[in-house]
């Protein structure tokens, strides 16, 4: 990332959507940017690894899990097959596992917590919708950028 979410802010203000800091970083990279790539799940991650089995260069998938807290959505070999397709990153409004070694994985990962818990597999959820959360409406084919300061959107990409 060419600039930090701070700098991009002071450049382009309001016209940037910043999500609310209710995430942390998980993942071995704290700064990543991309396209963003949604999908709607609620306790069921059986499309998360269908997306990320597909490349996602230079792209970030976008997870509403509905916040839950009860299981994770992402684990170290979800992770490992971001990395390995090329994704940049990996927003969870959820959960995750393997904490400890997903952050030894060269991916960006946020999520609001951690859960042993693994998913359902029922095939349930939306790609390519409009998510809420975080206070912010997210787009696919908006664009994610992250660092240690938090999540910025933009409609268009930023140079």
């Amino acid at each position: 990332m060419t600039k930090a979410t701070a700098d991009l802010y002071d450049e382009f203000g309001e016209e940037l959507t910043v999500l609310a800091p209710i995430f942390s970083d998980y993942g071995g990279k704290s700064t990543f940017e991309g396209e963003i790539a949604t999908l709607k799940v609620f306790e069921d991650n059986t499309l998360v690894r269908a997306e990320l089995e597909k490349s996602g260069e230079n792209k970030v998938l976008v997870i509403d899990g509905g916040g839950s807290l009860r299981c994770a959505l992402v684990g170290d070999n979800l992770a490992v097959l971001a990395m390995d397709n090329g994704w940049s990153g990996i927003i969870v409004f959820g959960c995750v596992r393997d904490s400890a070694q997903i952050i030894e994985i060269g991916l960006g990962v946020k999520a609001i917590g951690v859960n042993p818990r693994k998913s359902v597999k029922r095939g349930e959820g939306e790609r390519d919708v409009a998510l809420r959360f975080a206070e912010a409406i997210i787009e696919p084919g908006e664009y994610l950028y992250a660092d240690r300061d938090g999540i910025v959107i933009s409609k268009t990409a930023l140079s």
